[in-house]
């Protein structure tokens, strides 16, 4: 969009021969899906959860998939922080433990959230950084460090919310999870 000089802004817009060209073309669905306004507003009481996932590109689409499964599309904040919930409890990065509070805290006052959700995933880079071990040789050793940070963060949630519901989840490069229990 360009601002005209009334400070008014273009929207885009073609002729209807232009968009039939482009339909011939087989952009026509594209075209559509920026000219179509899809409703997006939830109100507060449809926010269900925060998501505290890791930054990893490799996972985007699964975890979308997998909230979309648990049929929570547009029904939770996503709060990205490297390592999940390393990034949450580790003493290297103290203001990353600060801005996860100050979401959690947000979360519940503008969206009244009642669970959070943590999500870890199998070889992160943040974990073998942070940590300094390649924990991705060994599956039961990984499974461990996880479970023991997941843990902690669910010590520290239900400490500071003793109401709020924490899942705790392990995935798979390959998007398959597991619930720690």
């Amino acid at each position: 969009m360009k601002n005209n000089s009334d400070g008014s802004k273009n929207t885009f817009q073609i002729g209807r021969r232009q968009f039939m060209k482009i339909c011939g073309l087989g952009g026509g669905a594209s075209l559509l899906s920026l000219a179509l306004p899809r409703e997006k507003a939830h109100a507060a009481a449809d926010i269900e959860a925060l998501l505290l996932s890791c930054m990893d590109y490799r996972l985007l689409d699964e975890i979308e998939r997998f909230m979309s499964f648990e049929e929570l599309r547009d029904k939770y904040d996503h709060f990205i922080l490297a390592g999940a919930s390393l990034g949450a409890v580790t003493d290297k990065y103290p203001a990353w433990n600060q801005t996860f509070w100050a979401h959690v805290d947000l979360a519940i006052q503008l969206h009244k959230i009642n669970k959070v959700m943590v999500l870890d995933h199998r070889d992160c880079g943040a974990y073998r950084l942070i940590l300094g071990e390649d924990f991705v040789k060994d599956r039961a050793k990984e499974t461990a460090i996880h479970t023991k940070t997941l843990k902690e963060l669910r010590r520290q949630i239900n400490e500071k919310y003793p109401e709020m519901e924490v899942e705790l989840l392990l995935m798979d490069l390959d998007g398959k999870i597991e619930t720690i229990a």
